[in-house]
């Protein structure tokens, strides 16, 4: 390793538990709650990963002589491509029409959470920069013994995309929604900025919500309780089953996020006559927001904007953070404050043959991904946007 004064072991190691949430949480931080080990606990001791969900647990760690653990990354053995946000379904299509086998692969991310942050996680130190070095190589090499085809790093951050790509990936852009916040007082003041059109929508909309007899509560430690937890839980199941056909995480999973993390959770309720109707859960970073479920009422308009949108960012500038990050998709985000920032994710392919086809899909997706942000912020609806349209 670095210095010469290391000797590095990496293992992959198929249950969290092993490692331990004080070593983990050295090395992943404070600031984004979902690297951190009570998340990626909660997923595998409630179900949502493990088992026959196609999330296989298989976590790198990497330890110096002295069993310091000096290098790690969330590490999951993937049978499909589902729950990642990142679409390789056309590729994996192409390559088994070829005759091979895509699946099984290796994937280091955040279960089922567009979240961009560190996923090669290193102890701090002058050798930082080496260590994460390091751990790209050390994945490859762990695709590579696996007999896998291919390994995806997704939405990582810049310094973990830098060393991925020196060690072979291919890198793959995309973009997300997030809300700046620009030293706002209050949701006045965010309102103030926005072009006339788009700020009677707002308030149109957070009127209407009011006239149909929605209430909306938001819930922290120590207000939220394990009642809470039940009732977004049926909100998000209604949902799923609706939309996408089966929920990824389980009932057990929230109530051991409640236990954990309460801490860190922001979730809003909305009730009409004391019936639950919509539910959105945030989770909170150092300097951010993260919104990642909902569930409710669809039928009821506007109820979604109100509680995944317009409470975050209500609470984010009470709170001072500095931006929500609203996750993937959604161009119906931009009229709402949240514009398009890039995202990154990288992929080392085995087969020489097939990595050069995709190297040449990603050059020509690339330019496209950035037409479109572009296009986008020119649609953005704050008053300097539109002044530049």
């Amino acid at each position: 390793m670095p210095d010469g004064r290391e000797t590095p072991t990496a293992r992959l190691i198929g249950d969290l538990g092993e490692i331990g949430a004080a070593r983990w949480n050295a090395l992943a931080g404070d600031g984004n709650p979902f690297l951190r080990y009570e998340f990626l606990r909660a997923l595998e001791e409630s179900g949502s990963v493990g088992g026959d969900t196609g999330w296989l647990p298989q976590h790198l760690a990497i330890e110096d002589e002295t069993g310091a653990l000096i290098g790690a990354a969330p590490l999951y053995i993937k049978g499909h491509s589902y729950g990642e946000y990142v679409f390789d379904h056309g590729w994996a299509d192409a390559w088994q029409r070829a005759g091979n086998e895509y699946y099984p692969k290796l994937l280091s991310a955040v279960p089922f959470t567009p979240v961009p942050g560190s996923r090669l996680l290193v102890r701090p130190g002058p050798d930082e920069a080496l260590r994460r070095k390091a751990v790209a190589e050390t994945l490859i090499a762990a695709t590579r013994q696996l007999g896998l085809s291919s390994l995806h790093v997704t939405f990582a951050e810049h310094a973990d995309i830098e060393a991925l790509e020196a060690a072979g990936c291919l890198v793959r852009r995309g973009y997300q929604f997030h809300w700046e916040n620009r030293g706002y007082n209050c949701f006045e003041d965010f309102l103030a900025q926005l072009a006339s059109r788009k700020r009677k929508a707002i308030k149109k909309e957070r009127r209407a919500v009011a006239e149909q007899g929605v209430t909306l509560q938001r819930l922290s430690d120590p207000d939220l309780g394990p009642e809470h937890w039940d009732i977004f839980y049926r909100l998000y199941t209604n949902t799923s089953d609706r939309k996408w056909g089966w929920p990824y995480l389980t009932r057990d999973f929230f109530h051991r996020l409640g236990a954990a993390m309460a801490d860190r959770v922001m979730l809003v309720l909305a009730f009409r006559d004391g019936t639950p109707v919509g539910g959105a859960l945030n989770l909170i970073g150092a300097d951010a927001l993260y919104g990642r479920n909902w569930g409710g009422d669809d039928s009821i308009p506007f109820v979604h904007f109100e509680a995944c949108y317009y409470q975050a960012i209500e609470f984010a500038i009470e709170r001072g953070i500095k931006r929500v990050e609203a996750g993937a998709q959604g161009e119906h985000k931009i009229q709402r404050g949240y514009l398009p920032v890039e995202t990154a994710s990288a992929h080392w392919i085995a087969d020489p043959g097939f990595r050069a086809a995709v190297a040449d899909f990603l050059r020509r997706e690339t330019a496209g991904i950035r037409r479109d942000i572009e296009i986008l912020n020119g649609f953005g609806p704050y008053r300097c946007d539109e002044a530049s349209q």
